[in-house]
């Protein structure tokens, strides 16, 4: 049974278009396959890239974050330096306000002495007073005295002979 040249051209089309008809959903599926890997490899590719950026920014932000402790290091040292000058300085308040209060209680004695004196004064200015009557009734009576003797005297040289 020899087949002819065209029967083996039908044998072969007909062969072809099953095969081809088989064959397209395995491509199909072996295509859609490819591009779901290809798709894969660049979602992969993307998320390592992403990775990448994310690793990156997380290192900036630690530098940055260590930045920012040096910096509240440097203004935590300058608190303290802040706290030493006002201790310093409540300290010259408060030897100032030991002086303030030395000097109010100097002032105080001063008061009291200055009362003091005033009372002396006043005990002498009565004292003064008190002998300057003396000393005038001792002047009038002296005078008196005086002239009493004198014009005795007289009367006595006059009368006597």
């Amino acid at each position: 049974m020899a087949l002819a040249h065209e029967d083996l051209e039908q044998i072969r089309k007909l062969i072809r278009e099953e095969v081809d008809a088989r064959i397209s959903p395995v491509q199909a599926t072996v295509r859609y396959d490819l591009e779901l890997r290809e798709r894969l490899v660049r979602l992969e590719e993307e998320l390592k890239h992403q990775r990448e950026l994310m690793e990156q920014g997380f290192r900036l932000m630690e530098q940055r974050f260590a930045q920012i402790d040096k910096r509240f290091e440097q203004i935590e040292r300058r608190l303290d330096q802040v706290d030493k000058r006002f201790e310093q300085v409540e300290k010259r308040f408060e030897q100032i306000e030991k002086r303030m209060e030395l000097m109010e209680n100097r002032m105080e004695l001063m008061e009291k002495r200055m009362e003091l004196m005033e009372n002396r004064m006043d005990s002498l200015e009565r004292r003064m007073e008190s002998w300057e009557a003396r000393f005038e009734r001792f002047m009038r009576w002296s005078f008196a005295t005086t002239l009493t003797v004198g014009g005795l005297v007289v009367a006595a040289i006059k009368y006597l002979p």
